[in-house]
């Protein structure tokens, strides 16, 4: 059904494209009624390219505008070799030296001719890209542009503008199987947990109310009945004092929510903040269970080096230049030293014997890594090589077995070639990363901890 209302609407298409070569195959009386029709349809195929579907109104208009390229693709191909073939006819008829009124004629129809077809191929074309240049989330910033310069080189950009279509198309068909997966379990709330989830953000970052630092991981856990906070403590802070922010935070939550206790998900240096709040900060009765992602529980050899090895001067501007910056985007007190410090090796390790799993909080940690570098976004990228040299296998900033902790621990390999860095583990790019689906580990992350009655 698909193909046949496809090759329909290729069909209209072209009609309407292509209105004075096919028109000469008409009485002239049939010919208006003909124009008004094709260009009728030329209207209503751009508003509505397919046929209503459920899902999503983002991955709707996504696959329309999919849709549109792919008809602008084959008709655009086929309208050309129409245009050349009645230009070729028409421009045949002009005899050399005869009145030149008839063939005046012959050159105004070909204008128009081609003319019109390039105005229609135009409108299907950025009809098309602009909504899925609005509606992509997999498109990225790195193909828009690419797509953009590789537009003026012929031939080029009709090979990216097929690599465009698999991207979105592949997009367009992993989001509504996602939908429909949700869809199927929404009544069953398989992450309806006893407590509420707390998210807890890594260094250098913050929860913002717009940029979300987990990406499309909320949203999705409470699609599937899960109740979701954030940890909001500052950027940058030592992990004593982060774990003070964070054990505040919690007593806030159990107020809010009414409930008992937390299980917390952190992520990167969020799970030290969390360890110091659990056993420092008062708060181990309150949390039920914490599960940490990607984090150096055992420290950075690499930063620890790195750290040793920046001169004073430039140590103290960069932090200066952090810490008013973070300052004004609403840290209290940021201290960038203080966080990096407290990521070494020495450091954690130290920590680490001060630090005790307190009884009654279930410990658990999750890590993840990239085969090569280029597996990472920048600059998680440009650090694997660093950090693979000094804590071997990585995810472009932790190792793997710096992030072993607690009574079990899973490290994710995907199935594919592509590797799973420090980002990607919290969505922090929105990618559709082959062989692994990162919001289907989360629901089935706190899914697990429902079915253990946390």
């Amino acid at each position: 059904m698909k193909l046949i209302r496809r090759a329909v609407n290729v069909l209209l298409l072209l009609a309407a494209a292509n209105y004075f070569p096919l028109c000469t195959l008409f009485p002239v009386r049939v010919g208006g009624t003909f124009y008004f029709i094709s260009l009728a349809s030329f209207a209503v195929i751009n508003f509505f390219p397919r046929a209503k579907n459920e899902s999503t109104k983002r991955i709707r208009r996504l696959a329309d505008g999919t849709e549109l390229l792919r008809l602008f693709l084959i008709t655009a191909t086929v309208t050309v070799v129409v245009q050349a073939a009645f230009l070729w006819q028409l421009l045949s008829l002009i005899i050399p030296g005869a009145d030149g009124f008839g063939d005046g004629i012959i050159v105004v129809i070909c204008m128009f001719s081609v003319l019109q077809a390039l105005v229609l191929e135009a409108i299907l074309f950025w009809n098309g890209m602009i909504r899925v240049y609005i509606t992509s989330v997999q498109l990225g910033i790195k193909h828009r542009i690419l797509a953009v310069l590789c537009g003026w080189i012929p031939f080029l950009n009709i090979w990216y503008l097929t690599k465009i279509i698999r991207i979105a198309s592949d997009e367009v068909e992993f989001e509504t199987e996602k939908w429909e997966l949700d869809e199927v379990r929404a009544e069953s709330e398989v992450c309806k947990t006893k407590y509420p989830i707390l998210l807890v953000h890594g260094v250098f970052f913050r929860d913002f109310r717009y940029l979300n630092y987990w990406g499309r991981i909320p949203k999705e856990l409470k699609r599937n009945g899960a109740a979701v906070y954030y940890g909001q403590q500052q950027s940058a802070a030592s992990v004593e004092d982060s774990g003070k922010e964070l054990a505040a935070r919690i007593r806030a939550i159990l107020d809010e929510a009414g409930c008992e206790k937390v299980n917390i998900i952190a992520h990167s240096k969020g799970g030290l903040d969390s360890r110091a709040a659990i056993a420092h900060a008062g708060c181990a009765p309150y949390v039920a269970t914490l599960t940490t992602i990607n984090t150096p529980h055992r420290g950075c050899i690499y930063a620890e080096h790195l750290l040793n090895k920046v001169p004073e001067h430039a140590r103290q501007k960069v932090a200066a230049a952090y810490n008013s910056t973070m300052k004004k985007l609403g840290d209290e007190n940021p201290d960038f030293l203080a966080a990096v410090a407290d990521l070494t090796e020495s450091a954690c390790l130290a920590r680490n014997e001060t630090t005790p799993d307190m009884p009654g909080v279930v410990y658990e940690s999750v890590m993840s890594y990239c085969g090569k570098a280029r597996h990472g976004k920048f600059p998680l990228n440009a650090t694997y090589p660093v950090v693979k040299h000094f804590d071997g296998k990585n995810d472009g900033l932790v190792s793997v077995d710096s992030a072993k902790w607690g009574t079990r621990f899973t490290l994710l390999e995907p199935a594919g070639k592509r590797g799973i860095s420090h980002g990607d583990v919290v969505d922090l790019n929105r990618e559709n990363i082959p062989g692994f689906d990162v919001r289907e580990f989360y629901v089935n992350l706190v899914a697990d901890l429902k079915k253990r009655g946390y």
